[in-house]
């Protein structure tokens, strides 16, 4: 690790580092970076990937997607592979495109790689930086903006989680999840095709996924941006996995609240979901000792965007940031359950937002995606 990049470190979530070891089988790593800005009722969604590291396979190279204001896309694919870094100890990597330097890629202090890079980008868990152009449409957009981590995945003051359990460190579940920031603040500019958005502050997250398999069909939904709730932190998802030679489906619902973190997870949880083709996301979850819901509509035809799939990137991930959302969660109390035959309940929390980040993937989604409901 350079010595630059080891003074950015901060305390970092588990898979933070990169997971790639070498091989030439099918692999791809992806990050996430979002931000919101509630002023200007807009929200900025950064996306990189690296597919086939090794070099030399029909899918080798890498990627980065923005879905910019008013679910707005810009894209551009990076594809000499040799032109990536990434750090295997800690959250830090990039990529190069046009350049005049001639020494292998790494991180650079913003200010030489704002004056030495002509195209490409860098993120660490307290920085995201870049610039992209597209020749064919003229769009082009710079950022550069520091984050400063409010939540990981877990409790305020204890060991960060790994978001998809302990078995993740294991090439067990494919592909691995993993939330790097579950809320952060950013404070910086972003100039989308000569408009510059500045911010202070602003709300951050960033999540990241890897392996050598690909996901068949997911949903997600996450929102840090609620209207008279600044602590407050929400992603929520299912799919459909591999798990050794067998596929299962598992969603989990999560939140930071105020220095707590809630985990409905399916090894301490029911979760259950109706999830429409576009439109409409409701779930629902209860463990011993709080249950929540979850309500996502849009009446925006969303921004299809690239994920990588067994035959490369693909336009098989449909997305908005704009979307409504409505979170209500309950403790759990003990006695006799109401006449309806639920449990006693009393409200710890609602919440709503309009700018929250709904998205389904891959397929089929010909109809609705419905579990059995508790």
């Amino acid at each position: 690790m350079s010595n630059s990049l080891s003074k950015l470190k901060t305390i970092e979530t588990p898979h933070s580092g990169y997971h790639w070891d070498g091989s030439s089988r099918r692999f791809f790593e992806g990050w996430y970076y979002r931000i919101t800005l509630p002023i200007h009722g807009q929200s900025f969604a950064f996306m990189y990937s690296i597919e086939d590291p090794r070099g030399g396979q029909p899918y080798s190279g890498g990627a980065a997607q923005i879905l910019g204001p008013k679910d707005s896309y810009l894209c551009r694919t990076f594809p000499n592979v040799n032109k990536f870094w990434a750090d295997r100890e800690s959250l830090g990597f990039g990529h190069w495109g046009k350049t005049d330097l001639q020494i292998k890629p790494q991180y650079l202090e913003p200010q030489v790689f704002d004056s030495r890079v002509e195209e490409g980008y860098q993120a660490t868990a307290t920085l995201n930086q870049g610039y992209l152009h597209d020749p064919g449409s003229g769009s082009h957009c710079f950022w550069q903006y520091e984050i400063k981590p409010v939540y990981g995945w877990g409790n305020s003051e204890e060991i960060q989680k790994s978001t998809a359990g302990m078995l993740s460190f294991l090439p067990v579940f494919e592909p691995g999840w993993q939330i790097l920031m579950a809320h952060g603040l950013a404070t910086g500019w972003i100039d989308w095709n000569g408009q510059l958005y500045e911010f202070k502050d602003a709300p951050a997250y960033s999540e990241k996924n890897w392996g050598g398999a690909f996901p068949q069909k997911w949903f997600w939904i996450n929102c840090n941006c609620f209207q008279g709730e600044s602590d407050l932190a929400l992603t929520a998802g299912g799919g459909k996995r591999g798990v050794l030679w067998w596929m299962e489906s598992v969603a989990m619902i999560c939140l930071h609240y105020r220095g707590k973190f809630y985990e409905f997870v399916p090894w301490n949880s029911q979760v259950s979901w109706t999830i429409q083709p576009w439109g409409s996301w409701k779930m629902q979850a209860r463990n011993s000792q709080f249950e929540v819901e979850l309500i996502g509509t849009t009446n925006s035809p969303g921004t299809y965007v690239r994920t990588p799939t067994e035959k490369g990137m693909a336009f098989c991930c449909r997305d908005t940031t704009h979307g409504e959302l409505r979170l209500q969660l309950r403790e759990l109390l003990g006695g006799n359950v109401e006449k309806n035959g639920k449990q006693r309940s009393r409200i710890i929390l609602e919440a709503q937002s309009s700018l929250s980040g709904l998205e389904v993937g891959g397929g089929p989604w010909d109809e609705v995606w419905q579990t059995k409901q508790f």
